[in-house]
């Protein structure tokens, strides 16, 4: 079995805050459990243009974020059980979504090494992070609160498989099948 991880620089301005802190060239990290990332949760906007309205979510790489999104997609391969273990999770988060909040202190407690949780509140390196654990698989030593795209993306664990434009990532669908919202239009012109 496959779960795919995947790093993403939206070229907001609160991604390049984050860039600026972490020195890093991708802010946000999400699991998806397919290839053409039709199945893709982190915590993030659920309003895509206002980063203060965030929480669990299921991403859609259609959306105009994405579309102009640096990213770098990595493949991690599983065992059934750990497979479906994860699934269960993130499916469980999902039914329980309205009582997860995003945890915003908690990116600012990562930047002074400061393991602090928050009771059902994450950001997208804890999530992946607390998500594969459910999985029981582990893929650097650090508590997941303290977890970043960096630590994610350095574990050996992982094939990367693509890394570029969203855009012109290769299991999308064709941008010309989806429905074009004028803001999707915007976004790809």
């Amino acid at each position: 079995m496959e779960i795919y991880i995947v790093f993403t620089d939206t070229k907001t301005n609160l991604a390049k805050m984050i860039k600026n802190c972490t020195r890093y060239p991708f802010s946000h990290v999400s699991l998806s459990f397919t290839k053409d990332l039709s199945q893709m949760y982190s915590f993030g906007r659920k309003d895509t243009d206002n980063a203060f309205i965030a929480g669990f979510v299921k991403e859609d790489v259609r959306d105009h974020l994405f579309q102009r999104a640096d990213c770098a997609v990595c493949k991690l391969d599983m065992t059934q059980q750990e497979y479906d273990r994860i699934w269960s999770y993130v499916q469980k988060m999902e039914r329980e979504k309205d009582s997860f909040k995003y945890n915003f202190t908690g990116l600012f407690a990562v930047a002074l090494n400061y393991n602090f949780n928050r009771k059902n509140a994450y950001f997208c390196s804890q999530f992946v992070t607390e998500a594969l654990a459910a999985g029981d698989i582990w893929l650097a030593e650090k508590p997941p609160a303290l977890m970043t795209p960096r630590d994610i993306f350095s574990s050996d664990s992982m094939e990367m498989i693509y890394r570029g434009d969203m855009r012109n990532y290769p299991h999308l669908e064709p941008i010309s099948d989806y429905v074009l919202t004028p803001r999707l239009l915007e976004a790809v012109q």
